[in-house]
């Protein structure tokens, strides 16, 4: 309880009157006056984003090649396992399947998705219906000779010998993906609201777009590279622990690094909380009295009024 000696004096000022309801009307406006000139001088921080029409019409032959592959199922995407197929077991830990026990929820069939059904869209081409024909009803092995004899003369002078049918397909295909035609494709849904982009996406990470825009903002792996803004290298410091793991054995080597790193984290994180409950870690304080050197102006006044 204060004391009457600790009492402020009563005020024998002036009083004027105060409206505080104009006042936050006046700051509001400034503030949004101020927020519409700046983002009509300066607009936005973000950069455009990536999309398979860009792709394609600034790095063809990249295009191409990752759309071969994608037909022929070699593709990053195409051997991924769950949940967008069943080529592999995906990501475990010990005994612990993550992915395969989820399932396939998202199933991707690269050569169906990203080559076969949006060229099946193109109106008015007997030339490419009968190239589609061909390549589908043909034997899985000659499907395999196609594809890799267009592969193999991907930017080369000459032509694309012994490719079949696959030749004109990837034709139609890099003017479809060029006109911005293929980014609708593989959004269509049976949704009212197109918000889904995980083909697109992952067909644009099985090229070299993605990576080298990650290379470009230092967000590859080897870079350390975290950020929840475009341009805000080298990212947020929180994260480093994180990315921390990637650059060391055996998460550098292991191919279920994503895995590990998140149990390892979570352990991490759970021993964090319970750092209060542990023996002798909740001592630590005590024995090396750091905060009360950050709080040695109030332990001084603490001090003082206990003399």
């Amino acid at each position: 309880m204060a004391s009457p000696r600790d009492a402020a004096p009563p005020w024998t000022g002036p009083y004027r009157s105060y409206d505080l309801v104009k006042e936050l009307a006046i700051c509001i406006a400034v503030v949004a006056a101020l927020a519409t000139l700046l983002t009509i001088l300066f607009s936005s921080p973000d950069e455009k984003p990536s999309t398979i029409a860009s792709w394609a019409r600034t790095q063809p032959n990249d295009f191409l090649t990752t759309a071969t592959a994608e037909l022929d199922g070699s593709s990053d995407t195409a051997g991924y396992g769950p949940p967008y197929n069943h080529a592999a077991t995906g990501q475990v830990i010990g005994p612990i399947h993550l992915q395969s026990w989820l399932g396939v929820s998202h199933p991707v069939n690269t050569a169906v998705d990203y080559v076969l059904a949006p060229l099946a869209t193109i109106p008015n081409d007997p030339a490419l219906r009968a190239a589609l024909a061909r390549y589908v009803a043909a034997p899985a092995a000659q499907r395999s000779a196609w594809t890799d004899a267009y592969a193999k003369s991907i930017g080369r002078a000459g032509g694309s010998s012994g490719a079949g049918p696959v030749a004109p397909m990837m034709t139609s295909l890099l003017a479809l993906a060029q006109s911005g035609g293929l980014d609708g494709a593989l959004l269509t849904s049976r949704h009212f609201y197109q918000t889904d982009y995980t083909k697109p996406l992952l067909f644009l990470a099985d090229g070299s777009l993605l990576s080298d825009r990650a290379q470009a903002q230092h967000l590859l792996g080897d870079q350390w590279g975290m950020m929840n803004e475009t341009g805000s290298y080298p990212g947020q410091v929180w994260l480093w622990l994180y990315t921390f793991w990637y650059q060391i054995e055996p998460f550098k080597s292991s191919d279920n690094a994503d895995a590990l790193v998140w149990a390892l984290m979570m352990l991490l994180s759970v021993a964090f909380v319970c750092v209060p409950f542990i023996p002798g870690v909740r001592s630590i304080p005590r024995w090396i009295p750091l905060h009360r050197l950050i709080w040695r102006a109030h332990y001084r006044a603490h001090a003082g009024r206990a003399s």
